[in-house]
C-alpha cells in the first residue's frame, strides 16, 4: 500500500497543535509516538493521562536534527557527543543529567532526562517545524513522545494501530509502517559509566565500538539505575494470554488443546522448527521471521493481529539467547511477564 506522507501544511498544522499544548501521534523509525510539548508540564500531564501511565515513569524527548541536545542537559559528555555523531538521527536514546529548567515531569521526577533524534522523515519534519516555532523564545521545541498506546499494551507501528487505541481523540500523522518496529535502545550516561537500560536496534557492541567500553548490561542488582521507558517487568503485552516457551514444551500444550473443543491456540514459531504443528487444526500457526531485524519489525503488528484472531492463548517459541536476539527477547519476555501471575 502506498503511503502519501503528510503535506507541509499538515506538518505545520500538527506543529501548531503541539504549540497549543495539544497531543499528536507521529511516526518514528521505531514505533509511533504520542507527542506533547516537552517544556509544557500541562501537555506532559495530558500524555500520562491519555496513556494511563504512572507519573513516575519517564518519557523520552524527541529532538529535531538541527536542535541542540546540550540545551536539555547539564553537560553533554564526550561519550554522548561521539554517540550522537554516529547514531543520530536514529534509534538511540541517551540518558543524561537534566538541565534544571527542564520540567521534572518529563523525567518522572528524576534528575535525568532521555533524549533522541529520530530518523523517520515525517518525525524530522514535525520536530523541525516545532523547533522553528520556538526560535527566539529561548526554548528548543522538543517533543515528549512515549509510544502511542495505552500503558503496558503493545506499541503501535502503524497509524491504524494508534487509531485503534485512541480513535479520533488524538490527531495522527501517518508515515507508514515503522521500519525498526521496536523501541529505541536506551543508554544511561548519567552516572559516569555507560549502562544499557533497554536493548534495541543499536547493539551493545556497536556502542562499545564507538566509546571504547562495553556498556553494563541490566541485571536488576543496581539500585541507582534511573527509571526509563519500557523497562518495567511486564510491558508490551497483548490482551490475549501469552507464554514464551522452548519449542519442546509447546507440543504437550497443543496436544491438550486437540482434546478440547475450545478456541484455537496461536503458535508463533520460526518455520524451520514448526514441523507438524503448522498443519494442525487446533493451531493458528504464524511463521515467524528467521532473522532478528525482521522479527523485531513484524512483532507488534503480529501481536495485535493475534488479539483479533479469536484464539485462546498465544504460544511463542523461545528464541536463541544470543547477542543479536537481545532486543526481541527483551520485548517478548516483558510481554509474557504480564501473564505469569495467571500461569
Amino acid at each position: 500500500m502506498t503511503i502519501h506522507f503528510p503535506s507541509a501544511a499538515q506538518i505545520d498544522e500538527t506543529a501548531a497543535l503541539l504549540d497549543e499544548g495539544e497531543l499528536v501521534a507521529f511516526p518514528t523509525e521505531t514505533v509511533y509516538g504520542l507527542g506533547g510539548d516537552a517544556e509544557n508540564p500541562d501537555a506532559i500531564a495530558r500524555i500520562y493521562a491519555a496513556k494511563g501511565r504512572p507519573a513516575n515513569h519517564p518519557v523520552i524527548v524527541h529532538l529535531a536534527p538541527e536542535a541542540d541536545p546540550g540545551y536539555w542537559v547539564r553537560e553533554l559528555s564526550a561519550d554522548a557527543q561521539k554517540l550522537i555523531d554516529v547514531f543520530w538521527p536514529g534509534p538511540l536514546t541517551l540518558i543524561l543529567k537534566r538541565a534544571a529548567y527542564i520540567p521534572a515531569a518529563v523525567s518522572g521526577g528524576q534528575d535525568s532526562v532521555g533524549v533522541r533524534c529520530p530518523s523517520h522523515p515525517v518525525a524530522q519534519q514535525l520536530l523541525s517545524a516545532f523547533h522553528r516555532r520556538r526560535l527566539g523564545t529561548g526554548k528548543q521545541g522538543g517533543v515528549a513522545g512515549p509510544s502511542a498506546n495505552r500503558f503496558g499494551h503493545v506499541s503501535p507501528t502503524t497509524a491504524q494501530h494508534v487509531r485503534d487505541e485512541f480513535g479520533s481523540a488524538v490527531h495522527v500523522l501517518d508515515g507508514g509502517a515503522a521500519e525498526v518496529g521496536i523501541e529505541s535502545t536506551i543508554l544511561d550516561l548519567s552516572r559516569g559509566f555507560p549502562a544499557l537500560l533497554r536493548p534495541g536496534h543499536v547493539s551493545p557492541q556497536q556502542i562499545a565500538d564507538v566509546i571504547g567500553v562495553a556498556p553494563r548490561l541490566p541485571d536488576g542488582s543496581d539500585a541507582t539505575t534511573p527509571r526509563a521507558s519500557g523497562t518495567l517487568k511486564a510491558h508490551y503485552a497483548p490482551r490475549t494470554p501469552l507464554a514464551l516457551l522452548p519449542f519442546e514444551a509447546i507440543a504437550p500444550l497443543i496436544a491438550a488443546q486437540n482434546r478440547s473443543s475450545g478456541k484455537k491456540i496461536a503458535l508463533v514459531a520460526r518455520a524451520s522448527s514448526a514441523g507438524e504443528w503448522a498443519h494442525t487444526a487446533s493451531v493458528h500457526f504464524v511463521a515467524a521471521p528467521e532473522d532478528p531485524q525482521s522479527y523485531a519489525r513484524d512483532l507488534y503488528g503480529l501481536l495485535r493481529a493475534l488479539d483479533r484472531a479469536n484464539v485462546e492463548r498465544i504460544l511463542i517459541e523461545k528464541l536463541p539467547e544470543t547477542a543479536e536476539w537481545i532486543a526481541v527477547n527483551d520485548r517478548l519476555g516483558r510481554a509474557a511477564a504480564a501473564f505469569e501471575a495467571d500461569a
